[in-house]
């Protein structure tokens, strides 16, 4: 019997710490794994995935019964743009890096050119511009037409640090925080000022979180001190996320970062970030987390995308799931949900087992 609980609600009602009549559901996918999905479920269409959101048709979602369909501004938007080299409006230069599976040829999209990478061209640059119309017009349709059932996510993610290193070169950006500190505050404005303005107009057309973020954990620590990150990153986002609150106190704001980020988590608590995104399992415990910060945060992802998921059987995703849904998921606080995109690596069997795991959580095998 299909449950009378909105979706919106059933997120709603997670992140005011209650236990929805099951745990909401959100799964992003890579292009090519969305193709074979939607052949999976024999759906029409073929047009372009992003795993971000930006503008989509949210076919696929709402054929899986998720809860958060997800509407993307932003830098982050250039990744998987073409099958073909390509540069994009931020004059940023893309490499398509293919790669084999079980399931056919996939590709990645890796940074190849940083227009910024001469300590000159910053004089030159013109960011883009974040107050075309345009670039709502697939937020505002999503609103119009979904939002009054699913809880709809503003995505800004790579809201500084991913940019700006795009923009200059990563090893660059790294040595002008010591060597070049000005140049560096220079950079790292022209992506926080776009995303700022972009998080702002997607709150005005009433957006029910702000998803933000940049990758700063490592698979075993800090890709940055954490004293370097309080330094340059958190008056940033404090700034960030006040100025959305005001717009809207009741806005929730969500913070990605893949791998260990223990160190900050009290800063990210302090400054106002209420959701902590992917929950990455072979970084960082998930059952720690829930004990030590779950009055305070609530949670988002949490299932290996690393092993459990390419790699596992669909008893063992089964079993994290489960495993999930009574840590993490304990008395609400949790979406669930892959801790990346889904690859194309990814066994059908495996992904319909997380699906089926989260929706059905006590039927099916052990």
């Amino acid at each position: 019997m299909q449950s009378l609980i909105k979706p919106r609600d059933r997120v709603q009602m997670a992140l005011n710490h209650e236990q929805p009549d099951r745990c909401p559901m959100q799964i992003s996918f890579t292009p090519e794994f969305a193709q074979r999905l939607r052949r999976e479920l024999k759906l029409d269409g073929d047009g372009a995935h992003n795993p971000h959101g930006g503008g989509n048709t949210y076919q696929l979602e709402r054929a899986l019964q998720e809860d958060m369909l997800l509407t993307s501004v932003g830098w982050a938007n250039s990744y998987y743009q073409s099958d073909q080299d390509y540069v994009d409006e931020w004059g940023v230069g893309w490499e398509v890096c293919p790669y084999e599976t079980p399931f056919g040829r996939g590709h990645y999209t890796e940074t190849c050119h940083h227009p910024l990478a001469d300590d000159d061209a910053i004089t030159r640059y013109r960011a883009p511009d974040p107050h075309r119309p345009e670039l709502y017009q697939a937020a505002e349709q999503l609103i119009r037409e979904h939002g009054r059932d699913y809880y709809i996510v503003g995505a800004t993610v790579t809201t500084v640090f991913e940019t700006a290193w795009a923009l200059r070169g990563l090893e660059q950006m790294m040595m002008d925080f010591v060597d070049n500190p000005e140049l560096a505050e220079a950079i790292l404005d022209l992506p926080y000022d776009y995303h700022l303005a972009a998080a702002k107009r997607l709150v005005a057309l009433g957006v029910d979180m702000i998803w933000t973020g940049d990758d700063v954990g490592g698979q075993t620590a800090m890709t940055l001190s954490p004293e370097m990150w309080r330094r340059i990153f958190k008056p940033r986002m404090a700034r960030y996320y006040a100025e959305l609150k005001r717009l809207n106190p009741r806005l929730k704001i969500a913070y990605h970062s893949d791998g260990v980020i223990y160190p900050i988590i009290p800063d990210l608590i302090e400054i106002g970030v209420d959701v902590l995104n992917p929950v990455q399992p072979a970084c960082m415990d998930p059952a720690r987390l829930k004990r030590e910060y779950g009055d305070k945060l609530c949670f988002w992802g949490s299932i290996d995308e690393q092993f459990t998921l390419p790699f596992g059987t669909p008893a063992a995703v089964r079993a994290e799931v489960r495993t999930r849904l009574a840590t993490l998921g304990h008395g609400g606080g949790l979406i669930i949900g892959p801790t990346h995109h889904v690859q194309l690596d990814t066994p059908m069997e495996n992904f319909r087992a997380m699906v089926d795991a989260v929706q059905h959580p006590g039927a099916g095998p052990a």
